[in-house]
């Protein structure tokens, strides 16, 4: 199927100026050819050379479809390394399909999901992780995740890796030949060597390690759930960040009862903000349903921001939240402080530190008045340090996006121990030689150069038509 001539349109389905149809392989050309026309009305598609770009019409038999420019990318100059012909035609929905379907019916087949991606893959113009980069790069939610999928485009991941796959396999291979011909080739002193250059590669592997839970947030943002009690003023958060009423805000205590979601760029990176119902015990149906996933929904939170109402009294429905952002990153919000407080902040600490496991729980108290838009910088300021250190930028650093990479660094490190046991305690070279293979491995599978078919065809399909 990789020999197969393809085609999809690449561009978002919508009435737009341009709209642009890819086709890709071998006979893409003469698929083309056989639809278009130039100004004199003649074929002309197959004469000319690549990167150049033709003025023209697309004709269904002696009926007109569009006015056409058309861009011929010959092998192995394209994308996807193969002759590539792409149709930049008006933009109506009904203009596209059209065009596609007239492309369809003279010798190409419609693409799946990412399969120019893929080919560009199979075809060695691109490793694994720069793959995935590209549809990270049309998913990218802000400025920082777009930055840093560009690097990994760039090969950023794949030199890292590479680099320390080819150390690894140049101590196999020194062990391997050792075994194979100890009169010639001595591994005296070898095994301080070895431990000395695990160091370097441990290290480095690290390092990148150490960047995937900054690199999901920026690619997935910070999934953030508002709890507190009825009336405390979590609504009026959600609305306020998110710039509009998105939520019913009311004297009435127990308003929502069910999950509001509102996605909110906060300082150049994404809150998924989860508005939950208000945390008490009643005997309404419908209102213990809600705080039920509310229960749930903070159990998977990257962030908990916990609304305190100061003006009434602590009960043990503040008992009950406190004990919910247990090991969780949480800012307290001390709100209504326009009003006469009824709760201390030492109070307050000193119920919070009972209720924690730990002795200092990564929890921030604020004192904010949602009415009169008081503490919110602040509160954007404690995000920053809860999650960034006080500053969201990345320099030049490249960052960890990918659950599959993670694994796979993970997997390479267990087995580079594993090695560092083995010289520990004494044991025969081929055992190292088995752990760093072990290694070298795991650190193909992030570049692509040790997978399956099957889950080539899993990450593909997870791609855009067109794409």
């Amino acid at each position: 199927m990789t020999t197969d001539t393809i085609a999809a349109i690449v561009t978002a389905l919508g009435n737009a100026g341009i709209g642009i149809i890819r086709v890709s392989g071998e006979k893409s050309t003469d698929v083309v050819d056989r639809i278009y026309r130039d100004g004199k009305h003649r074929r002309t598609l197959k004469n000319f050379p690549g990167n150049t770009i033709h003025y023209g019409f697309i004709y269904d038999g002696e009926e007109l479809v569009d006015e056409v420019m058309v861009s011929i990318m010959k092998s192995p100059a394209s994308f996807t390394t193969e002759d590539t012909v792409e149709v930049n035609c008006h933009g109506g929905v009904l203009v596209m399909n059209r065009i596609l379907s007239l492309i369809l019916r003279n010798g190409a087949r419609l693409a799946e999901p990412g399969e120019f991606t893929k080919r560009a893959f199979l075809n060695g113009r691109i490793d694994l992780s720069e793959a995935e980069a590209v549809m990270d790069v049309i998913s990218s939610q802000n400025e920082l995740a777009l930055k840093n999928s560009l690097r990994q485009l760039e090969g950023a991941v794949r030199n890292i890796i590479t680099d320390c796959r080819k150390k690894i396999i140049h101590e196999i291979a020194l062990i391997e030949s050792a075994l194979d011909d100890p009169e010639h080739i001595s591994l005296e002193g070898y095994p301080q060597e070895l431990g000395q250059k695990l160091d370097d590669l441990t290290g480095r592997i690290e390092r990148l390690l150490a960047t995937a839970e900054k690199g999901k947030i920026i690619k997935e943002g910070i999934k953030t759930v508002i709890v507190g009690k009825p009336n405390a003023g979590k609504s009026s958060l959600l609305n306020r960040l998110a710039g509009q009423e998105r939520a019913i805000v009311t004297d009435i205590a127990g308003t929502t009862r069910d999950i509001l979601e509102e996605n909110i760029r906060l300082e150049g990176i994404n809150l998924r903000v989860i508005d939950t119902a208000g945390i008490r015990s009643t005997e309404d149906v419908i209102e213990k349903i809600g705080v039920e996933k509310a229960r749930k929904y903070s159990e998977d939170a990257d962030l908990i921001i916990y609304v305190v109402d100061s003006s009434v009294p602590l009960d043990e429905n503040d008992n009950q939240i406190m004990h919910m952002i247990r090991n969780k990153r949480c800012i307290v919000l001390f709100n209504k402080s326009d009003l006469d407080s009824r709760i201390s902040l030492e109070e307050f600490r000193d119920r919070l530190r009972e209720s924690q496991n730990v002795d200092k729980p990564e929890i921030r108290i604020l004192r904010t008045s949602l009415r009169e838009n008081t503490g919110i910088d602040e509160f954007e300021c404690a995000i920053r340090e809860l999650f960034f250190s006080g500053k969201i930028e990345t320099g030049d650093e490249v960052m960890i996006t990918s659950l599959r990479h993670r694994k796979a660094l993970e997997e390479a490190l267990i087995s580079l121990s594993q090695v560092r046991e083995s010289l520990l305690a004494g044991m025969p070279e081929d055992f190292y030689s088995i752990d760093l293979m072990g290694a070298y491995a795991s650190l193909g599978r992030i570049t692509g150069e040790e997978v399956e078919e099957d889950l080539i065809n899993e990450i593909f399909s997870e791609f855009c038509m067109g794409k």
